[in-house]
Protein backbone atom coordinates (compact mmCIF):
# COMPACT_ATOMS: atom_id res chain seq x y z
CA UNK A 1 0.00 0.00 0.00
CA UNK A 2 1.32 3.40 -1.00
CA UNK A 3 1.15 6.06 1.68
CA UNK A 4 1.08 9.68 0.62
CA UNK A 5 1.32 12.79 2.67
CA UNK A 6 -1.51 14.97 1.36
CA UNK A 7 -2.00 18.45 2.72
CA UNK A 8 -5.61 19.63 2.81
CA UNK A 9 -5.84 23.36 2.30
CA UNK A 10 -8.55 25.82 1.30
CA UNK A 11 -8.38 28.96 -0.80
CA UNK A 12 -6.05 31.51 0.79
CA UNK A 13 -4.71 29.09 3.44
CA UNK A 14 -1.12 29.23 2.13
CA UNK A 15 0.55 32.25 0.54
CA UNK A 16 4.02 32.45 -0.97
CA UNK A 17 5.70 35.85 -0.78
CA UNK A 18 8.77 37.20 -2.54
CA UNK A 19 10.40 40.39 -3.76
CA UNK A 20 11.26 41.02 -7.40
CA UNK A 21 13.91 43.53 -8.41
CA UNK A 22 15.57 45.89 -8.25
CA UNK A 23 14.20 47.19 -11.53
CA UNK A 24 14.93 50.46 -13.32
CA UNK A 25 13.28 53.15 -11.19
CA UNK A 26 9.67 53.76 -12.21
CA UNK A 27 8.05 56.75 -10.55
CA UNK A 28 10.24 56.19 -7.49
CA UNK A 29 9.62 52.43 -7.29
CA UNK A 30 12.35 49.81 -7.68
CA UNK A 31 10.82 46.55 -6.39
CA UNK A 32 7.68 44.46 -6.65
CA UNK A 33 6.42 42.59 -3.59
CA UNK A 34 4.46 39.52 -4.75
CA UNK A 35 2.13 37.14 -2.91
CA UNK A 36 0.58 34.05 -4.54
CA UNK A 37 -2.15 31.86 -3.05
CA UNK A 38 -1.03 28.25 -3.38
CA UNK A 39 -4.51 26.85 -4.11
CA UNK A 40 -5.99 29.32 -6.60
CA UNK A 41 -2.81 30.97 -7.96
CA UNK A 42 -4.47 34.31 -7.14
CA UNK A 43 -1.75 36.92 -7.16
CA UNK A 44 -1.38 40.20 -5.29
CA UNK A 45 1.55 42.54 -5.85
CA UNK A 46 2.59 46.11 -5.22
CA UNK A 47 5.38 48.33 -6.48
CA UNK A 48 7.65 49.39 -3.61
CA UNK A 49 10.50 51.82 -3.12
CA UNK A 50 12.39 49.49 -0.79
CA UNK A 51 12.52 45.79 -0.04
CA UNK A 52 12.42 45.95 3.74
CA UNK A 53 10.35 44.29 6.45
CA UNK A 54 8.18 47.37 7.06
CA UNK A 55 6.85 47.10 3.51
CA UNK A 56 6.21 43.36 3.96
CA UNK A 57 4.32 43.83 7.24
CA UNK A 58 2.05 46.51 5.80
CA UNK A 59 1.43 44.53 2.62
CA UNK A 60 0.52 41.31 4.43
CA UNK A 61 -1.81 43.09 6.83
CA UNK A 62 -3.47 45.48 4.37
CA UNK A 63 -3.50 43.42 1.16
CA UNK A 64 -3.75 39.82 2.38
CA UNK A 65 -5.06 39.42 5.95
CA UNK A 66 -7.80 42.07 5.79
CA UNK A 67 -8.98 40.97 2.34
CA UNK A 68 -8.63 37.18 2.37
CA UNK A 69 -8.39 36.34 6.07
CA UNK A 70 -5.35 35.10 7.91
CA UNK A 71 -3.69 32.13 6.23
CA UNK A 72 -2.45 28.97 7.92
CA UNK A 73 1.04 29.45 6.47
CA UNK A 74 3.26 31.93 4.68
CA UNK A 75 6.15 30.63 2.58
CA UNK A 76 9.16 32.83 1.86
CA UNK A 77 12.87 32.73 1.23
CA UNK A 78 15.29 33.44 4.05
CA UNK A 79 15.76 37.12 3.21
CA UNK A 80 16.09 39.58 6.08
CA UNK A 81 12.82 41.25 5.05
CA UNK A 82 11.02 37.96 5.89
CA UNK A 83 13.19 36.59 8.69
CA UNK A 84 13.14 39.15 11.49
CA UNK A 85 11.49 39.79 14.84
CA UNK A 86 8.72 42.06 13.55
CA UNK A 87 7.68 39.55 10.87
CA UNK A 88 7.76 36.69 13.37
CA UNK A 89 5.66 38.74 15.82
CA UNK A 90 3.03 39.50 13.16
CA UNK A 91 2.74 35.83 12.22
CA UNK A 92 2.64 34.77 15.88
CA UNK A 93 -0.11 37.31 16.61
CA UNK A 94 -2.32 35.70 13.95
CA UNK A 95 -1.12 32.11 14.62
CA UNK A 96 0.40 31.73 11.14
CA UNK A 97 3.16 29.23 10.41
CA UNK A 98 6.22 30.55 8.57
CA UNK A 99 7.84 28.13 6.12
CA UNK A 100 11.26 29.22 4.92
CA UNK A 101 12.65 27.86 1.68
CA UNK A 102 16.24 26.77 1.52
CA UNK A 103 18.70 28.00 -1.11
CA UNK A 104 19.36 24.42 -2.21
CA UNK A 105 15.63 23.62 -2.55
CA UNK A 106 13.92 26.78 -3.89
CA UNK A 107 11.11 24.67 -5.42
CA UNK A 108 9.33 25.02 -2.06
CA UNK A 109 8.39 28.53 -3.15
CA UNK A 110 7.68 27.34 -6.69
CA UNK A 111 4.31 29.01 -7.16
CA UNK A 112 5.55 32.45 -6.21
CA UNK A 113 8.60 31.95 -8.47
CA UNK A 114 6.29 31.01 -11.37
CA UNK A 115 4.20 34.08 -10.59
CA UNK A 116 7.33 36.24 -10.64
CA UNK A 117 8.34 34.87 -14.05
CA UNK A 118 4.84 35.49 -15.44
CA UNK A 119 4.75 39.06 -14.11
CA UNK A 120 8.15 39.74 -15.67
CA UNK A 121 7.07 38.14 -18.97
CA UNK A 122 3.89 40.22 -19.20
CA UNK A 123 5.62 43.44 -18.14
CA UNK A 124 8.38 42.95 -20.73
CA UNK A 125 5.72 42.88 -23.45
CA UNK A 126 3.74 45.89 -22.26
CA UNK A 127 6.25 48.49 -21.06
CA UNK A 128 7.77 51.15 -23.29
CA UNK A 129 11.31 50.78 -24.61
CA UNK A 130 12.72 52.81 -21.68
CA UNK A 131 11.17 50.27 -19.24
CA UNK A 132 10.52 53.10 -16.80
CA UNK A 133 6.73 52.77 -16.86
CA UNK A 134 6.51 49.28 -15.35
CA UNK A 135 4.92 50.59 -12.13
CA UNK A 136 2.01 51.99 -14.17
CA UNK A 137 1.55 48.65 -15.95
CA UNK A 138 1.61 46.45 -12.83
CA UNK A 139 -2.16 46.39 -12.16
CA UNK A 140 -2.93 45.49 -15.79
CA UNK A 141 -0.26 42.80 -15.58
CA UNK A 142 -1.88 41.30 -12.47
CA UNK A 143 -5.26 41.42 -14.18
CA UNK A 144 -3.87 39.56 -17.22
CA UNK A 145 -2.28 36.96 -14.95
CA UNK A 146 -5.51 36.39 -13.01
CA UNK A 147 -7.53 36.04 -16.23
CA UNK A 148 -5.20 33.52 -17.89
CA UNK A 149 -6.19 29.85 -17.89
CA UNK A 150 -3.94 27.76 -15.63
CA UNK A 151 -3.68 24.11 -16.68
CA UNK A 152 -2.97 22.75 -13.20
CA UNK A 153 -6.16 24.17 -11.71
CA UNK A 154 -8.23 23.79 -14.87
CA UNK A 155 -9.42 27.40 -14.99
CA UNK A 156 -8.25 30.95 -14.40
CA UNK A 157 -7.55 32.17 -10.87
CA UNK A 158 -10.27 34.78 -11.47
CA UNK A 159 -12.91 32.11 -12.19
CA UNK A 160 -11.76 29.89 -9.32
CA UNK A 161 -11.88 32.68 -6.73
CA UNK A 162 -14.95 34.60 -7.94
CA UNK A 163 -16.81 31.62 -9.45
CA UNK A 164 -17.55 33.41 -12.74
CA UNK A 165 -15.60 34.54 -15.76
CA UNK A 166 -14.73 38.12 -16.52
CA UNK A 167 -16.83 39.74 -19.23
CA UNK A 168 -15.10 41.94 -21.79
CA UNK A 169 -17.30 44.59 -23.39
CA UNK A 170 -14.81 45.36 -26.14
CA UNK A 171 -13.79 43.32 -29.15
CA UNK A 172 -10.01 43.49 -28.81
CA UNK A 173 -7.62 44.55 -26.10
CA UNK A 174 -4.33 45.90 -27.41
CA UNK A 175 -1.32 47.58 -25.97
Amino acid sequence: MLLTNNLMVELFDVWGVDFMGPFPTSFGYSYILVAVDYVSNWIKAIATKTNDSKVVLGFLHDMIFTRFGTPRAVISDGGSHFCNKAFAALLKKYKITHRITTPYHPQTSGQVEVGNRQIKYILERTVKITRKDWALKLNDTLWAYRMAYKTLIGRSPYRLVLNFGCVFHIKTITR
